[in-house]
């Protein structure tokens, strides 16, 4: 039997297919954010997504929605948002903003998993900020877990991720279990720093992205994010990989039943004729000093990939890349390749929505990683499961944040990025037909 976990804030779900991908069974997922609900539920149709904060969810309402009675559960994991700034005179949990780390630790108790993963940032090691870390080392203590310490960052590009990015992971099992170990490196980053010459090389951006059409080329992508009928290049074997050319590029995860003819996450972004020019004329590995948009190195990897913020900050896109060899920033698909998500995976249609997805996930080869050291702790020897999947209703993946509410029922957040990046608005009709073609799909 496959082991069980649940995800806490799971966006849209990288952390999810790492865990799928050592060999768990997501049956729940914990998310406030309605469009990354209804993109996480269609990548996953058989994991419960239950679309509230944290702070709202008890343990019964998660075990009564994934519909797993009293069995055990393997692993909670997840990356609770912390400010972790330290206060003279007052514990750092006790702060407001910090009060989602230790609903956390509420459910992992309430819940009382086997195993626990937490995530963050790096920041959370360095300076004031490690009080947060102690106190959360404490409270997991008095919660009745023990906590692998020291605790260690992971770099996404020592895991065969073409991408800079570095995670403060930190895991924790019930006191009387063992507690998993850090992974160690697979790979070494493929640029000049640090290079470990003992590892394989890792992907680089010219592995991650040659194979893909451009997208320019395909003028139905000015006004949808999918076009049909596609014709791919050579792939390298990470691209092989993302594409599902093999069996193995499964990992224990379940197969999907997809049209690998289609490329998706790929609206096309207009770009005036004088910035395409400062984009060519831009070298490689450097930042174009008008925008400050960084371009990618063929033979490199690239920075780290950001979310940007929300509506209620003012709806700030995190710029993306420029691609190596064309005058232009990369697509939400090809973003998604610098992250390790497999072209199966979609990413909700707009790329403000899609992008701001990427730039929150933890990337699944390094989720893959981490989660692979869970089951090994835990005595599980991981087997490919014989089932496939079938993807959710594409509608899920084009709703907007009211639609995505209304399907879910829940009140919609204050956001003014209710509408396409660089299109029209979807017009009423539109988000009650796409929302009634989801609610088909679910019910049926």
């Amino acid at each position: 039997m496959r082991p069980i976990g649940v995800d806490l804030f799971a966006g849209a779900g990288g952390l999810s297919l790492g865990f799928e991908q050592a060999g768990f069974d997501v049956v729940a997922a914990v998310e406030i954010d309605p469009v990354h609900c209804v993109v996480h539920e269609f990548n996953f149709p058989d994991c419960a997504v239950i679309p509230k904060s944290v702070a709202q969810v008890s343990a019964a309402e998660i075990r009564e929605a994934a519909g797993i009675g009293d069995r055990e559960i393997d692993c909670v994991f997840g990356g609770p948002p912390c400010q972790g700034f330290s206060m003279i005179g007052r514990r750092v949990l006790d702060d407001p903003r910090n009060s989602l780390v230790l609903e956390f630790v509420r459910l992992v108790r309430e819940l009382d998993a086997k195993t626990f993963v937490f995530e963050n940032v790096k920041g959370l090691t360095v300076g004031g900020h490690r009080a947060l870390l102690e106190e959360l080392v404490q409270a997991f203590d008095a919660a009745g877990y023990d906590v692998r310490l020291p605790w260690t960052v992971l770099d996404a590009a020592n895991y065969g991720v073409p991408q800079r990015r570095q995670r403060l992971i930190l895991y924790g099992a019930r006191k009387g279990l063992p507690i998993p170990e850090y992974p160690l490196a697979t790979t070494s980053p493929a640029d000049k720093r640090k290079r470990d010459s003992s590892l394989p090389s890792g992907p680089t951006c010219f592995d991650a992205l040659a194979d893909l059409p451009d997208a320019d080329a395909f003028s139905v992508l000015n006004e949808s994010d999918e076009a049909s009928r596609v014709r791919y290049g050579k792939p390298s074997t990470y691209a092989s990989e993302m594409r599902a050319l093999s069996n193995d590029a499964w990992h224990y995860g379940y197969v999907r039943l997809w049209d690998p003819s289609v490329l998706t996450s790929s609206w096309r972004t207009s770009h005036t004729e004088i910035s395409k020019a400062r984009f060519a004329a831009t070298p490689e590995g450097t930042t174009e000093p008008i925008s400050r948009f960084y371009k990618l190195r063929a033979g490199g990897v690239s920075n780290t990939l950001r979310a940007g913020t929300d509506g209620a900050r003012g709806a700030f896109t995190s710029p993306r890349p420029i691609h190596y060899a064309l005058p232009r920033c990369v697509t939400v698909r090809e973003m998604a390749r610098l992250h390790g998500f497999p072209d199966w995976f979609r990413l909700q249609e707009t790329k403000w929505h899609g992008a701001r997805q990427i730039g929150n996930a933890v990337p699944p080869p390094l989720g893959r990683a981490v989660a692979g050291q869970v089951v090994k702790a835990l005595g599980i020897v991981p087997s490919r499961p014989a089932k496939t999947v079938d993807l959710g209703d594409p509608a899920l993946v084009r709703m907007t944040v009211s639609a995505a509410s209304a399907y879910l029922g829940v009140e919609a957040p204050n956001s003014k990025r209710d509408r396409k990046s660089g299109a029209r608005k979807r017009t009423q009709a539109e988000t009650e037909a796409a929302r009634l073609a989801a609610l088909e799909c679910v019910d049926g």
